[in-house]
């Protein structure tokens, strides 16, 4: 459109075609109606359809311009210039019309392109809601699945016959009243469990929070709920990638989070038990088996009754992540809680740090007597009759209720395979001795007290754990073969502590009898070969070797303990009840302990015969039958004949 470069003349008909070009620029760009409709806004319609030079280039002007206030047309001699600026102005418009196309281009094509992948998740979403993710296999895995939830064998014995009330909790009476108290109470505490494996702890811990929720006082709600956990299944993870007790943080990338979580790197914490356990009780089983550092981080909880969580992955500023989850890292989860925990390990061998936060009872072994009713229970919820003697037998073979009821459980099936067709069923005792003879069960107690006396012969109370037992020490006194030249033999097994006490018992018994015994052979036993770990067989060492010394016989319904000092005193020993409690399975008349365990000691002696002594002196008369003339120091025993046995030839060992 460069026709103006003749300077000269105006030529009115190339300025004509040029202003039609124009025109039809215009027109192309807008299109005729729009440019029509253009015209009239901008009073340029009568220009446009003039036959005047001057007036259509004016109309240019208002329609390129969009001026309508262009009141005069151009002369001729301007009209060259006019249409110049017109051209360069249209050239601008064309320009930024080709850009504005190029973009709207690029637009629609990503609204299609956007408009596509929303129509494409419209569709699964569709499909997700109208149809079903499954195949013809996984269908059929869950049909054989639901098949199997369908068939099932039966209960577990243990199952039935457990403890439906705390009344049913048998010889834990005082236990269960101490627990119920702690943790009813408007301030419930943390309790503790000790004691042996079978004897209701984790049923009275259970039980007791379904009586707790039926006191006014009590905090727990109805839906108050009782979770319960193996310590020895909980171990503390250093990477903190999974702690089902406390809970844990699964991050975006490597651990499952959400896929709507893990599209927008937010990580999402696992909830653990204890704050399952909020509001209620969290029994955790065998404490003294969970790690150390994870039993700190419990006890943190516990302070705080919350449980925080931490994340690299977590972003506070980040719009994307879910109310939920900044209130779980921002405030941490409620884990308000009454821990209870249950152990077969002694106190000492238990966190302090979790003694000290928590209230101890002790639930006590159960006797005889209790291990017959609770299989007497068991046989009424069975529908099973005994024969005489069936309870009792169950009883000599096992000391925990778990165990008596699996003996019977046995019994009972064995009896049912035996019986004949349409007999009533009795359970027999060869059931229960034909079921002890293939679970090669051992009873209870080796050594048991009837009413007779011997030389030399001493029952001694032990301990191992919670059960007490009885350890038979037995001693043999012979004159030396050369005056002052007597040796002594003692288990080689034994513990440091029990050697001491024999010398310290070889001393007292010099000083009682007046006899050197360095003119004689002693050789004291613990029938057994057993470790006898401390010093609490003191006084039935020093029994025994005067009983032998001197001829004295020993009550074989009496059991003794306590440590012997050199100066004759009877000291204190520690495990009282448990071994009190063995010498009743011993079927014991009398127990001898130090007069200072008398002061711990309840009372309830359960039919036993408790004597408390000071010294040896006191000691003597309770065990020994003594002739009247006994106070005074009297010749040992002649032992004859004396032989070289095989025993003595493995070399004495010197007094």
């Amino acid at each position: 459109m460069s026709g103006l470069a003749d300077r000269g003349a105006p030529d009115r008909e190339g300025l004509g075609r040029q202003v039609g070009a124009l025109f039809g620029l215009l027109s192309n760009l807008y299109g005729p109606d729009k440019l029509v409709l253009k015209a009239g806004k901008l009073e340029a319609l009568d220009g446009m359809q003039s036959s005047v030079l001057e007036e259509q280039v004016q109309a240019l002007q208002k329609l390129v311009f969009e001026d309508p206030t262009i009141a005069l047309p151009p002369s001729l001699d301007d009209v060259p210039r006019a249409l110049e600026e017109i051209e360069d102005e249209l050239a601008d418009l064309l320009a930024r019309r080709s850009v504005e196309d190029r973009i709207d281009k690029k637009i629609a094509e990503r609204m299609q392109q956007r408009h596509e992948e929303y129509v494409k998740e419209l569709r699964i979403q569709a499909l997700k809601e109208a149809g079903s993710p499954e195949t013809a296999q996984t269908l059929k895995r869950y049909a054989t699945l639901e098949k199997m939830d369908q068939r099932r064998l039966t209960r577990s014995v243990i199952e039935i016959l457990k403890p439906a009330c705390l009344e049913e909790i048998v010889g834990q009476e005082q236990a269960v009243r101490a627990l119920l108290a702690k943790i009813a109470a408007p301030f419930p505490q943390h309790v503790i469990l000790y004691g042996p494996p079978g004897v209701g702890k984790t049923s009275a811990a259970r039980l007791v929070l379904e009586a707790a929720k039926q006191i006014k006082h009590s905090p727990f709600g109805k839906d108050a709920p009782f979770v319960e956990v193996d310590g020895a299944t909980l171990r503390w993870d250093p990477r903190e990638i999974t702690n089902p007790l406390l809970g844990s943080v699964h991050d975006p990338i490597y651990q499952g989070a959400r896929r709507d979580l893990a599209e927008g790197g937010v990580p999402e914490p696992k909830l653990g038990l204890v704050t399952e356990a909020h509001t209620g009780v969290l029994f955790i089983d065998e404490i003294g088996e969970m790690d150390l550092f994870l039993q700190a981080k419990l006890l943190k909880v516990l302070e705080e009754k919350r449980v925080t969580f931490d994340s690299s992955y977590y972003d506070p500023s980040d719009p994307q992540v879910p109310k939920y989850i900044k209130k779980l890292f921002e405030e941490g989860a409620p884990a308000d809680f009454v821990l209870v925990t249950a152990t077969t390990r002694c106190p000492e061998d238990i966190n302090p740090a979790v003694r000290s936060r928590c209230a101890e009872v002790f639930f006590e072994p159960l006797t005889p007597t209790e291990i017959v009713q609770i299989v007497h229970d068991a046989g009424r919820k069975l529908g099973v009759e005994f024969e005489k003697g069936v309870a009792e037998l169950i009883a000599d073979y096992t000391t925990e209720g778990r165990k008596a009821i699996g003996i019977l459980a046995d019994a009972y099936s064995l009896a049912l395979l035996n019986r004949r067709k349409r007999s009533r069923l009795v359970l027999p005792q060869d059931a229960v001795r034909e079921v002890v003879k293939c679970s090669r069960l051992i009873p209870n107690v080796n050594q048991k007290g009837y009413p007779g006396q011997e030389v030399g012969r001493v029952f001694a109370m032990a301990v191992t754990g919670y059960l007490g037992s009885i350890l038979e020490v037995e001693a043999v006194v012979f004159p030396s073969r050369e005056p002052g030249k007597g040796s002594l033999r003692f288990n080689d097994t034994a513990g440091t502590m029990a050697r001491d006490s024999v010398f310290n018992a070889l001393s007292v018994a010099r000083r009682i009898t007046g006899q050197d015994l360095a003119n004689y052979d002693v050789h004291v036993n613990v029938v057994g070969g057993g470790r006898v770990d401390g010093p609490s067989a003191g006084t039935a060492i020093l029994l025994a070797v005067v009983s032998a010394l001197q001829g004295h016989p020993v009550r074989q319904d009496v059991a003794v303990t306590g440590e012997i000092s050199l100066q004759g005193r009877v000291r204190p020993v520690g495990g009282l009840a448990e071994k009190l409690y063995g010498a009743r399975q011993a079927g014991m008349k009398r127990a001898v302990i130090p007069s200072e365990n008398l002061k711990e000691f309840p009372g309830d002696t359960h039919g036993l015969d408790l004597r408390g002594v000071s010294t040896a002196e006191e000691l003597l008369p309770l065990v020994l039958v003594m002739p009247p003339a006994a106070c005074e120091h009297s010749a040992p025993r002649a032992e004859a004949p004396r032989r070289r046995t095989r025993q003595s030839r493995r070399g004495p060992v010197p007094a």
